[in-house]
């Protein structure tokens, strides 16, 4: 068995299957979560589990935290109960929710003042990719912490790449999720309109899956479309937060203000769906 104790916080669709790589790679894991339905798995294999951050802390080494949003991480840090309220000399925190770099750089300051180490590492991929493996993990932070724990990302993923100090690897997040908007919108509104002219949603498909902009993001999302199916991978409201966090940065380009006016225009009715749902606001 690995001999780094790992603390896992956060149990979402993409939390459950990362924190179970390490637990199959054999590193010990004790889970958090809120929502305890949501640890019965990963306790069912051979993880321990923590009433609270401060708990969890207490008996690990690494720290990962797979949230939804900067509020979040506000809270596990800085709650009652929360990290800070625990002795955290020598540790090492990784966050890998998608959340801004002024969060991570507040969080980081704070853990340098404990004698901690803080690492955001955001990832691209979805659940498949988690379930398999195969993320892609961007970090920033300090050279000499991600080195001592790039051997545990790189269970989880692919590729894990230092990107430059803190915040960084929250940037290139943004970066992607902002493409990742402007893709699926484009996705869209090209099946919509090709189904105006008279073309099968199947056939589009089909030529755009052989063709010279092929990619799997396309193959899986027509897939869905295809089939009706809106379980959200990714949730379309989670685009909304990101396109804004982007634009709080600077982003301020027209198809990125386009792509923010559409998909929160679309959270009313299909937040809880998945993004690819944008293409039924798009149709109305």
């Amino acid at each position: 068995m690995n001999t780094t104790k790992i603390g896992w916080i956060g149990l979402g669709n993409m939390g459950i299957p990362m924190a179970e790589q390490l637990i199959k790679a054999d590193y010990a894991v004790t889970v958090y979560n809120r929502s305890k339905d949501k640890e019965t798995a990963l306790k069912e294999m051979g993880a321990l589990i923590a009433e609270t951050p401060k708990e969890l802390i207490t008996t690990t080494d690494v720290v990962i935290i797979m949230v939804s949003d900067d509020a979040a991480i506000e809270q596990i840090f800085n709650g009652s109960e929360g990290l800070f309220s625990a002795e955290i000399s020598g540790k090492i925190m990784i966050n890998m929710s998608t959340v801004s770099p002024a969060i991570s750089k507040e969080m980081d300051t704070l853990c340098k003042e404990k004698g901690a180490q803080y690492l955001d590492a955001p990832v691209s991929g979805s659940v498949k990719q988690a379930e398999t493996g195969q993320l892609v993990i961007m970090v920033g932070g300090d050279e000499t912490a991600f080195e001592q724990v790039k051997p545990l990302l790189e269970k989880m993923g692919k590729m894990a790449v230092r990107l430059g100090d803190t915040g960084a690897g929250n940037v290139a997040k943004l970066a992607i999720n902002s493409l990742l908007a402007l893709y699926t919108q484009g996705l869209a509104e090209t099946v919509v309109f090709a189904n105006q002219q008279g073309i099968k949603t199947e056939d589009l498909l089909n030529l755009l899956n052989n063709g010279a902009i092929a990619n799997i993001f396309t193959r899986i999302k027509g897939d869905a479309i295809i089939a009706d199916n809106y379980k959200p991978a990714f949730a379309l409201k989670h685009i909304v937060k990101d396109l804004n966090l982007a634009k709080a940065i600077g982003l301020d380009s027209p198809l990125a203000k386009t792509a923010l006016n559409t998909f929160e225009a679309a959270t009313a009715k299909y937040g809880e769906e998945d993004l690819i749902a944008v293409i039924k606001h798009v149709k109305e």
